[in-house]
């Protein structure tokens, strides 16, 4: 079993090697096709070359170019009026003969539509009728029966992540237009979150320098954060985390001895509540801290704290 899956991954990379090589100035010329469209691009295609298309389409929407796919069957029984002027259509047929497909062309010609086909057959209709053809004519399919698409899908795939790749470098699409349209992913939580949004504001611990170790316990309990802020919201003094606690245990077993100046960290890292919760992650990580003290690091006054696992 091991043997047949390192062929079959074997024989696919072969294929993208060989795809790879027959790309030219044909790409360049799709790409700024689509650039220079100003509708969506809009994706055909049936059969496992239509699950490629839609997994296509939603990879170009994702990246900054409008895309939809449309099942070219539901097309030619209506919603061809989806597709307006001024749009730009991508065909996918590794045969180049899909008649589903096909059946389109005279359609998508009169509505003066800029066609990009991706066939493994440059000589095929699809590939005669498109703007613009990309070929991705393989040697050999993974299938030993050479029947299922296999291959041939994956260097379909490929193309259609090249196309939004161009395109997402030609646009300039930055980490923050990415996170715009994941609002709900971790990135988009990391780049569009700010720490105020997170922050903990309610019944935050703080307690005086001279506050009995007893007291200081009941404290850190009651605040459920893992530490104390010594002084009050307008002006801390510092911190002490239960580490600082286990360190000062470890010293002095007898606690009647100990003070909270003795034990507290004096500066703590505090953070601006206007940060991206991107930031103040990376920032926790570097040192190596899970808690993050909210407010004015210069006045050393707190309006919150942010710990990594409240996001």
């Amino acid at each position: 079993m091991k043997d047949i899956a390192k062929r079959v991954f074997d024989i696919e990379i072969e294929s993208l090697q060989h795809v790879a090589g027959l790309i030219d100035d044909t790409f360049a010329a799709a790409v700024d096709a689509i650039l220079q469209s100003t509708g969506k691009l809009v994706v055909i295609g049936i059969g496992k070359s239509g699950l490629i298309g839609k997994k296509i389409a939603a990879t170009l929407a994702s990246t900054g170019t409008p895309s939809f796919f449309l099942h070219p069957g539901e097309a030619f029984h209506g919603d061809l009026g989806m597709v307006s002027s001024n749009d730009a259509v991508l065909l996918i047929s590794y045969s180049g003969e899909t008649d589903e497909v096909l059946k389109l062309i005279p359609y998508l010609k009169w509505n003066k539509n800029v066609m990009i086909g991706i066939t493994g057959n440059s000589a095929s209709t699809v590939a005669k009728n498109c703007n613009y053809h990309l070929n991705i004519r393989i040697e050999r399919e993974a299938c030993p029966l050479e029947l299922a698409p296999t291959s041939s899908t994956t260097a379909a795939l490929v193309m259609g992540d090249a196309l939004a790749i161009a395109l997402m470098e030609s646009r300039n699409f930055k980490q923050h237009d990415f996170a715009r349209f994941h609002p709900g992913g971790s990135l988009g939580r990391k780049l569009l979150v700010k720490v105020r949004d997170l922050m903990r504001i309610d019944k935050l611990p703080f307690i005086n320098e001279d506050a009995s170790f007893m007291d200081l316990l009941l404290r850190m309990s009651e605040g459920r954060l893992g530490m104390v802020m010594v002084g009050d919201a307008s002006r801390i003094n510092g911190v002490v985390t239960d580490g600082d606690l286990r360190r000062a245990l470890l010293k002095h077993p007898d606690t009647t001895t100990l003070s909270i100046p003795e034990i507290m960290t004096v500066n703590p890292v505090i953070i601006d509540e206007e940060e991206f919760v991107g930031y103040a992650e990376q920032l926790m990580l570097e040192k190596k801290i899970t808690t993050l003290l909210v407010g004015s690091a210069e006045e050393r006054s707190i309006s919150g704290v942010y710990q990594i696992y409240s996001a």
